[in-house]
């Protein structure tokens, strides 16, 4: 793994490719790129795993270049290794310092992470996963993963658009995960306090039902008697 570093203002700092920028393949947008996060609550670190499938018949895919927020850097990023693959973390420096879920200062964070075939790639019909823990969180919201897949033959598909609830999904959605809300309401749970007046009366129901047993048990033994 290999880390490189560099700078760029915060006004050059979004991603910004669009479906325009698809070429090839995954034109269509029959499946794409997406990302299983093992957490979503504020303020955690969490898993993250891109799937990365194929989509052409006659070419493999060699590179996944994912671009990291921005606006919320991550302090802590790390990739799981993945056989057949190297990965390059590319550190920016901020011109202007930015703050992380925590409220700390950075100066600079890890905004990328490119996965680079070092053999053959993945596969038409097959599909690849590449892993990454990040964190902390941000407090809410939706997170954002543009993510450039280029092809051996030289073609590239840039799944970056973000998505609209209130629209279909677009034919190149970014790879997101949503960081659920904070709930400052959640009930805490408490011991229960049960009236001195329910407490004896399971005590006395508890007694009965005792005395009931033993009754049965020596009216069954002299009903077996000779």
């Amino acid at each position: 793994m290999t880390v490189r570093t560099a700078r760029i203002g915060r006004p050059l700092m979004a991603f910004t490719l669009t479906a325009g920028l698809v070429v090839g393949p995954a034109a269509g947008g029959f499946a794409h790129v997406a990302v299983d996060a093992s957490s979503d609550e504020p303020g955690d670190y969490s898993v993250l795993t891109f799937r990365v499938p194929t989509e052409s018949d006659t070419a493999n895919t060699v590179k996944v270049d994912t671009h990291l927020p921005t606006d919320t850097p991550f302090t802590s990023v790390r990739v799981l290794p993945v056989a057949g693959w190297s990965a390059q973390l590319v550190r920016t420096d901020f011109d202007t310092p930015v703050q992380d879920a925590h409220g700390n200062t950075l100066t600079s964070a890890v905004t990328e992470v490119i996965w680079t075939a070092t053999g053959a790639g993945i596969a038409p019909d097959e599909f690849g996963e590449f892993t990454v823990q990040v964190g902390p969180l941000p407090d809410s919201g939706t997170v954002y993963f543009p993510t450039v897949q280029t092809y051996s033959d030289g073609t590239t598909a840039a799944w970056s658009q973000q998505a609209d609830p209130s629209q279909p999904e677009p034919a190149t959605p970014a790879p997101l995960v949503t960081v659920a809300e904070a709930d400052d309401d959640a009930d805490t749970a408490q011991p229960v306090e049960v009236p001195g007046a329910l407490w004896a009366l399971s005590a006395g129901g508890a007694t009965a039902a005792l005395g009931a047993l033993v009754l049965s048990v020596i009216a069954l033994r002299r009903i077996g008697r000779p």
